[in-house]
């Protein structure tokens, strides 16, 4: 596997934070500079290993970067792209780990130099809790990331990022922005919304009777609402498209309530519990 000599972080919160670990705990990076805008968030990452030095500027933080990983959140991912670009190496490559690709990758294809050697990337990772305090080196291992080249995109900077994400554990594969969008509205976005919405509607008097299940359920709407406010955003057109079969499902699972539709009710559940199980644990 390849060694870098330099890469740069933005955004050293829990997924930037892990890159950083991974790639020290494997040995992959000589220095790890992570460039954020709180320093109690970076001294933190310095604290846990994370990184080697901290800097608040994009400027300084990547003028010797190799690989440059975008780890802000999804309404930032386009200028902090466009700023490390305009001050990194010739030599460079930049991804980000954003969890939507569309607007990102089209607005970068117009704010970025034909030379820039950007893909994108998501790396399905992370969980509810935040900050550099919850990066673990093994976070990426066997979990999914997704590459979204574009017709622009030249190979070697899609073989070399393919690369460092197969490096620090985890599995890639390659989809166009738009498809990537669709898919993970039905698999990451519209299960956020409807676990947030699940938890929103649950009368606080009920709170004290939740077991694991509730808990399992809405593990998720424990996640910072702002991130989640601008992911939604950011996706909406396949959002909506996504809600239709859910809203659908669900009013006819209360049509057989209503109509206390025992067969319908358990075939339902059945098609439920079969997708879940193909899923695994």
């Amino acid at each position: 596997m390849r060694t870098w000599n330099t890469v740069a972080i933005i955004g050293v919160g829990l997924i930037g934070g892990s890159i950083g670990l991974a790639l020290r705990t494997r040995n992959l990076a000589n220095r790890v500079v992570g460039i954020g805008r709180r320093q109690e968030s970076l001294a933190t990452a310095l604290g846990v290993g994370a990184i080697t030095e901290a800097t608040t500027e994009i400027a300084p933080g990547v003028a010797d970067a190799d690989l440059i990983v975008v780890a802000t959140p999804v309404g930032q991912i386009v200028e902090h792209v466009r700023q490390a670009a305009a001050a990194c190496p010739a030599r460079a490559l930049l991804t980000d780990a954003g969890s939507t690709k569309g607007e990102i990758v089209a607005a970068l294809s117009q704010a970025l130099a034909p030379s820039a050697r950007f893909i994108g990337s998501h790396p399905i990772a992370g969980g509810e809790k935040q900050g550099p305090a919850e990066a673990r080196p093994d976070l990426f291992v066997e979990r999914l990331v997704v590459l979204t080249p574009t017709a622009a995109t030249p190979p070697e900077v899609e073989a070399a990022v393919t690369e460092f994400w197969e490096s620090l554990g985890a599995r890639t594969r390659r989809l166009s922005p738009e498809e990537h969008d669709r898919q993970l509205a039905c698999s990451s976005h519209v299960p956020h919304l409807v676990a947030a919405m699940l938890a929103q509607a649950t009368d606080r008097a009920a709170l004290p009777f939740t077991g694991t299940g509730f808990r399992d359920t809405t593990r998720v709407a424990a996640g910072d609402p702002e991130l989640w406010t601008q992911i939604l955003l950011a996706n909406r057109g396949p959002v909506l498209a996504a809600l239709a079969p859910f809203e659908a499902a669900l009013g006819a699972v209360r049509d057989a309530l209503e109509h206390s539709d025992a067969r319908a009710l358990r075939q339902a559940l059945q098609e439920a519990k079969n997708k879940r199980d193909a899923v695994g644990s």
